[in-house]
C-alpha cells in the first residue's frame, strides 16, 4: 500500500534523510511549518512506515569490517518453502547486510560485509556450503566501494 507523500512531506523526508538528529525546532524552520505541525508529520511518516528507522551508518572500515562480497545463490529446486528457509537463514547472519530475492538464473543476491578472506571463507562453509538446497553460489569480490547511499529520491514520489 502506497501512503500519498505530498510536497512538504517530501521536504521532510530530504532532510531527515541528511541528518535525522535534526532538531523538531530546526526541521519545521526548514520545511515552513509550526514545531506542533511538522512534529505530527514526523510522527504519521513514522507510523505510516514511510519512515522504517532512525539509525546511525557505521564506517565499516573504522570498525575492521573492510570486506565487501556480493553473492549469486542458486537453490537446487524452486520450492517456497527452500526460499523461506534461505531467507530466514540469511536474516540471522550477522555478515549479510543485504539480502534479495531475485529473477532470472539465480535466485538470491547477497551483499556480506567482513573483516577478512578467512571471516568469509567461515561464512561460506558455515551458511552456504553446508545448505542441502543450494545448487552453487559465486562470490564477487569488492575492489572498491564507489557509491553508498542509504538515500532515497523523494522528488519522484
Amino acid at each position: 500500500m502506497k501512503y500519498e507523500i505530498d510536497r512538504i512531506d517530501r521536504h521532510i523526508l530530504r532532510c531527515l534523510q541528511q541528518d535525522n538528529r535534526i532538531s523538531n525546532q530546526k526541521l519545521a524552520e526548514e520545511v515552513g511549518l509550526s514545531p506542533p505541525a511538522c512534529l505530527r508529520r514526523v510522527r504519521k511518516l513514522r507510523e505510516e512506515g514511510v519512515i522504517m528507522a532512525d539509525v546511525s551508518l557505521i564506517n565499516p572500515r573504522m570498525i575492521g569490517q573492510s570486506l565487501n562480497i556480493i553473492v549469486e545463490v542458486e537453490m537446487g529446486r524452486d520450492s517456497i518453502d527452500v526460499h523461506d528457509n534461505f531467507m530466514r537463514k540469511m536474516q540471522q547472519a550477522a555478515e549479510v547486510t543485504q539480502c534479495y530475492q531475485v529473477t532470472g538464473e539465480i535466485d538470491f543476491v547477497l551483499v556480506i560485509v567482513v573483516r577478512d578472506m578467512e571471516a568469509y571463507e567461515s561464512f561460506a562453509r558455515r551458511e552456504l556450503a553446508s545448505d542441502p538446497n543450494l545448487r552453487k553460489f559465486r562470490s564477487l569480490i569488492s575492489l572498491r566501494r564507489n557509491k553508498f547511499s542509504t538515500q532515497l529520491d523523494v522528488d519522484q514520489l
